[in-house]
């Protein structure tokens, strides 16, 4: 009998790195968005095994190899081993849109193919992601899905709202988001954090939208 487990999945660009328009190509063009190496290695402190979770279609855009994604991801993991964070393993979709893949976020199949290599239990499990597209998945197979605002999430947080309701939680960043996943893990389950709150309250105004 498999033994099944929760796990925590991690988009990259947006949460991990920061965003570009012309996509990360190359180590040198690889940023780390702050706190990301210390929210990593918060998460690791949980137990839980940690999967990167990434749309990379510049690669069927022909904008890159799947080699050269493989050296980014290579320089990647180090930084994340040097700082103490363990990453279980990286799951990456290379196609297109108009591809119709079935792992292209907003469908789920990355999280899929990891819960049956690894015996996950995706309803026991998280998703940090900055788009409404890794809330998507994140929510059809069930797990806690959090929205951080680094990366698009700050654009995105309409979108997941009129989406999903009250159905996915949200964060400043992915430090923001491991706090948040940790007192999930005890029984206690935030919609937000009182960070995030602070940070909006000249802007929107969660409250009137039923968060706290």
């Amino acid at each position: 009998m498999i033994s099944l487990t929760g796990a925590i999945f991690l988009d990259r660009d947006g949460v991990i790195n920061q965003n570009r328009a012309d996509h990360v190509k190359s180590c040198e063009e690889f940023e780390f968005v702050p706190g990301a190496l210390e929210g990593i290695r918060s998460l690791t402190e949980t137990g839980l095994p940690i999967f990167i979770i990434t749309n990379q279609a510049a690669i069927s855009r022909n904008l890159m190899t799947a080699e050269a994604l493989e050296s980014i991801h290579e320089c990647m993991l180090k930084e994340i081993t040097k700082a103490g964070g363990v990453i279980t393993r990286i799951y990456h979709c290379p196609h297109d849109t108009h591809e119709d893949c079935n792992c292209r976020k907003p469908k789920p199949g990355m999280l899929l193919r990891a819960a049956n290599d690894f015996g996950i239990d995706l309803r026991h499990s998280f998703l940090v992601g900055d788009a409404w597209t890794d809330i998507s998945a994140g929510l059809e197979v069930g797990a806690h899905s959090i929205l951080v605002l680094t990366g698009r999430g700050r654009w995105n947080f309409v979108p997941c709202w009129q989406r999903f309701g009250l159905d996915f939680a949200a964060a400043c960043d992915l430090l923001d988001a491991s706090m948040m996943i940790k007192e999930a893990i005890r029984g206690n389950r935030m919609q937000s954090t009182i960070r995030l709150r602070n940070a909006l309250r000249n802007g929107l105004q969660l409250e009137s939208l039923g968060i706290y």
